[in-house]
């Protein structure tokens, strides 16, 4: 819903600007454009509708024609294109697009709303109310036009998990075990920022009295990070900057996606607010990954512009033994990038410790930095 309406505003935008420029636009998940199946039929129905002049060429779910990018590649050459194209599978849209058309594209990602998004889309003041009703349904914007009770929102986020999962994993990779790859959607969100290894979660199948193969595994979790359901995390050491293939962590694009599949309950409450801190820096175009440093772990390392920051997330600070790990395992890091301990506390924690802010999540959430 999010990237379709922003290609028709883009649509919108450029035809006021050139009110000449002859307009193509593709909708694959409307039922007149389903002769459209691969990359003859999308030449032969563009060269039915193009002009002599400019045309501006517009594909909604450009994945559902097969070998699209070769009448892309054939349409650029011909210098009178202007084209924008919209896709759900992360893979084979950006593989597809950087082999044929290198130097000749530029990708944006569509996330969920931000915090500050979310409230300026609901009308909303930014306190700790519609903090916690954003960290509990997420920032799927279509949520607006739901009746705000918890039934119906649930009932849509868990319709549109089964529709991502059905269209963009289970049909486009021939996936024949449903139940499993369900299952294994559920251990993902129940371990939200726990490190996830492939032969751990082999392990503990096995001791389900399942038989999936470590490689079904690595496979069916690839698919379901294509799918933009979920982000994978890598770890890397502090020091060395070196970076671990082994233990990884996976934080959900939308958290109401995450709640919906295994409900939202108030002891997951620090797996939600990481997934949350995770999101942000994501969408404020950080490079993130899981910092190790000997047998202690930082939350995160933010990398962009050749600039670092270093984070822990708590859900409070509670006391001065949680204070002092959170904030000590920062300090134990000897260079001078900027250290922040996020948690959800609703007053600023005053610490010692030199060079290391404390910052509330609400405060946090609420910055843009792109």
């Amino acid at each position: 819903m999010g990237k379709s309406k922003i290609l028709m505003q883009i649509r919108d935008e450029l035809t006021q600007k050139n009110s000449d420029a002859n307009v193509i636009y593709i909708d694959k998940e409307k039922y007149e454009f389903d002769h459209i199946a691969d990359y003859n039929d999308l030449m032969k129905f563009v060269s039915q509708n193009r002009s002599d002049g400019l045309n501006c060429l517009f594909i909604d779910e450009v994945q559902e024609i097969a070998q699209f990018e070769k009448a892309l590649r054939s349409l650029l050459s011909e210098g009178n294109f202007d084209i924008y194209c919209t896709g759900s599978n992360a893979q084979i849209f950006s593989s597809n697009i950087s082999t044929y058309l290198s130097g000749r594209h530029i990708e944006t990602k569509v996330h969920a709303l931000s915090y500050p998004e979310f409230l300026n889309f609901h009308g909303l003041a930014k306190n700790m109310e519609s903090l916690s009703r954003f960290l509990q349904f997420g920032g799927l914007p279509y949520l607006i036009h739901l009746p705000q009770d918890v039934h119906t929102i649930n009932e849509y986020l868990t319709n549109l998990n089964s529709t991502i999962l059905y269209r963009d994993v289970i049909g486009r990779h021939n996936i024949r075990d449903v139940v499993f790859l369900n299952n294994l959607l559920k251990y993902a969100a129940d371990n939200t920022g726990s490190l996830l290894s492939v032969n751990n979660i082999h392990k503990y199948l096995k001791s389900q009295k399942s038989t999936k193969s470590v490689s079904v595994i690595v496979n069916y979790l690839n698919h379901l990070v294509e799918a933009n359901l979920i982000n994978r995390t890598c770890r890397m050491e502090v020091q060395g900057l070196k970076i671990f293939e082994a233990g990884e962590k996976f934080y959900f694009e939308d958290i109401g996606i995450r709640n919906s599949i295994i409900g939202y309950k108030a002891q997951d409450i620090n797996k939600i607010i990481e997934n949350a801190v995770y999101n942000h820096l994501n969408l404020n175009g950080y490079e993130v990954f899981i910092g190790k440093m000997g047998n202690k772990e930082i939350d995160f390392i933010a990398q962009k512009d050749n600039e670092r920051v270093y984070f822990q997330v708590a859900y409070k600070l509670s006391d001065e033994k949680v204070i002092k790990r959170e904030f000590g395992n920062l300090d134990e890091i000897k260079d001078h990038y900027p250290k922040f301990v996020i948690s959800m506390d609703d007053f600023p924690i005053e610490t010692s410790y030199k060079g290391i802010k404390h910052k509330k999540l609400i405060d946090f959430l609420y910055e843009t930095k792109n």
